[in-house]
C-alpha cells in the first residue's frame, strides 16, 4: 500500500498543515486517504478526519503493543489507496532522551513507513542543510524519503534552500509550502482549536480547495505517491460485532466542549455489543432515551462554561441518570462536567452537574502531563483489581477543595516517575484526569459493557 509518515524536526514546524495539504491534494486526485496521528493527541485527528473524509486513528508505541499498532493500521486502512501518518513532536522525540521509545521514529520502523521530514524554513538559509544532514546521520537505520520545507518566503528563497540541501545531503527535496494565514489553525492551551469549531459546508470545501491548490502547486505529489508502506496489510478478518441479549446503549457526549475520544475506544465498545448514542451537553436539553451508561470525554468545557452551566435541563438530566446507579465513565473534561463547579482563570464560577464533590479551577500551567501507567486497585467499571492500563494525562486544571471519594487507580507518570492515587469512584461512577486507550488492554471495553448489562438486569434501573 502507498503510505508514509510525515515527521518534523520539532513541534510547531507545520506537520499538521503539510499533512492536511497532501491529504486534500490526494483526495482531489481521486485517492481514498486514511489518516493517522502518532502519539496521544486528539486534536490533530479531528482535523485529519474533516479533510480526509475518513475517521483518523491514533498510533502509539508506548500506550499500545506492537501488534495492537499493526492491527489499528491494517483495519483502519482497509479500502484506502494511501495511508498518511502524522508524527508527533520532533522525529526522535519520545518517552525520554536516551532512546527512541514512544517516538515517531519508532512508529516508522515498526510499521515500515518511509519518513518525509518537515522543516520550518521561515528564518533559514544555507544553515538548513546542516539540519537535514544531522537528521540523516543521527539514525542510519531510518533513512529519510524526502524533506518538505514549510513557511518559505517564495520561489527564490526555496531555490536557495534547495541548492544548499542538494550540495550537502542525499535526501530528496519534495517541495515547499508558503506561509499562508488562511489555512492556519488557531492554537490555545491544549493545542490546536478543535475540528468541531472549524468550517463546515461551503467553508470546509473552500479550505480543502486552498490546501489542495497549495500542495499541487508546490509539492511533488507523484514522488510522494511513489512511497510505499512496507507492512504486510493482509487482514485475517475484520472484527465481528459481539451480540448481546439486548442492545446496550451508551450515551457519548460529543460537541464543541467534549470531543477527546480515541476512536478505537469507541470501536471496541461497539465490537463488544454497545450501540453508541451521541448527545450534546451544550445543545440538548435531555439525554437520549433508554441509555444504559454514559461515556463523558475530555475536551474544552472551560471555553464553553457559560453554555454548559446555563443548560440547567441537561445538568438535571445528568444528576437523575447518576442517581439510578447506571454506569458513568468520565475522563478529564468529562470529570469537570460532573463536578460541583468550575472556576475559570478570571475568577468566574460556573455550576456544573454537582454529582462529584469537586471544586475545580483552571490553572495557568500544566498540572499533569505525560504517559501514565494505571493499575486498578479495586474492581470497577473497567476491570478487576490488578489490571494494568495505559493512558495519557494533559490538563490545565486541578481539584481545589478537600474531598472524600474512593480511588481506584494507582498512577505512575512515565516522565517523572511520580505516583499517586486517582480514578475517583462514587457509586457506579468512575472519573479521572487520565485518558485511557482501550486497546492497551481490550478487556476495558468488555468490562464497561458488562457493567452496563449488569446494571440493566439489576433492580437499580426502574423498569
Amino acid at each position: 500500500m502507498k503510505g508514509f509518515l510525515i515527521a518534523g524536526t520539532a513541534s510547531g514546524v507545520g506537520k499538521t498543515t503539510v499533512t492536511l495539504a497532501i491529504t486534500a491534494a490526494l483526495r482531489r486526485r481521486g485517492y481514498t486517504v486514511q489518516p493517522f496521528k502518532g502519539g496521544p493527541d486528539f486534536l490533530d485527528t479531528g482535523h485529519h478526519t474533516r479533510i480526509a473524509g475518513r475517521t483518523a486513528r491514533n498510533l502509539d508505541t508506548w500506550m499500545l503493543s506492537a501488534e495492537a499498532n499493526r492491527d489499528v493500521i491494517r483495519h483502519a486502512s482497509h479500502g484506502a489507496d494511501v495511508l498518511l501518518v502524522e508524527g508527533m513532536m520532533g522525529l526522535f522525540d519520545g518517552k525520554g532522551g536516551a532512546s527512541e521509545s514512544g517516538s515517531s521514529a519508532e512508529i516508522a520502523k515498526l510499521l515500515k513507513l518511509p519518513v518525509v521530514l518537515v522543516l520550518d524554513a521561515g528564518k533559514t538559509a544555507r544553515s538548513i542543510a546542516a539540519m537535514v544532514l544531522g537528521f540523516e546521520l543521527f539514525d542510519p537505520e531510518l533513512p529519510l524519503a524526502g524533506v518538505i520545507l514549510n513557511r518559505v518566503a517564495g520561489d527564490r528563497h526555496f531555490r536557495m534552500l534547495e541548492a544548499s540541501i542538494k550540495s550537502a545531503c542525499k535526501t530528496p527535496v519534495l517541495g515547499w509550502l508558503p506561509r499562508e494565514p488562511t489555512i492556519a489553525i488557531p492554537e490555545r492551551h491544549l493545542g490546536l482549536q478543535t475540528a468541531e469549531e472549524g468550517e463546515t459546508g461551503e467553508g470546509l470545501d473552500r479550505l480543502i480547495d486552498t490546501l489542495s491548490d497549495l500542495a499541487n502547486k508546490h509539492l511533488d505529489i507523484p514522488l510522494l505517491m511513489d512511497l510505499e508502506c512496507g507492512l504486510e496489510m493482509k487482514l485475517e478478518a475484520l472484527p465481528v460485532l459481539r451480540q448481546t441479549r439486548e442492545q446496550i446503549r451508551i450515551g457519548i457526549a460529543r460537541d464543541q466542549a467534549f470531543s477527546f475520544y480515541y476512536e478505537d475506544n469507541l470501536d471496541l465498545l461497539q465490537e463488544n455489543g454497545a450501540a453508541l448514542v451521541p448527545f450534546s451537553p451544550i445543545h440538548d436539553e435531555c439525554l437520549p432515551p433508554d441509555l444504559d451508561a454514559l461515556y463523558l470525554a475530555g475536551g474544552y468545557p472551560e471555553l464553553h462554561a457559560v453554555r454548559v452551566s446555563e443548560n440547567a435541563a441537561m445538568l438535571s438530566a445528568i444528576r437523575e441518570f447518576v442517581a439510578t446507579g447506571r454506569p458513568v465513565y468520565a475522563e478529564c473534561g468529562g470529570m469537570i462536567f460532573l463536578s460541583q463547579q468550575l472556576t475559570t482563570r478570571d475568577g468566574t464560577i460556573y455550576p456544573m452537574a454537582d454529582v462529584l464533590p469537586f471544586e475545580i479551577e483552571m490553572t495557568g500551567r500544566l498540572v499533569g502531563f505525560g504517559y501514565v501507567n494505571v493499575e486498578l486497585t479495586n474492581d470497577c467499571l473497567l476491570g478487576k483489581a490488578g489490571t494494568v492500563l495505559r493512558g495519557h494525562s494533559f490538563h490545565y486544571s486541578r481539584i481545589s477543595n478537600e474531598f472524600h471519594v474512593a480511588t481506584n487507580y494507582h498512577l505512575q507518570y512515565s516522565l517523572s516517575g511520580r505516583t499517586e492515587s486517582e480514578g475517583y469512584r462514587l457509586g457506579n461512577m468512575l472519573a479521572s484526569y487520565v485518558h485511557l486507550h482501550f486497546r492497551a488492554e481490550p478487556t476495558i471495553a468488555r468490562s464497561f459493557v458488562e457493567a452496563a448489562i449488569a446494571s440493566r438486569t439489576s433492580n437499580l434501573v426502574p423498569q
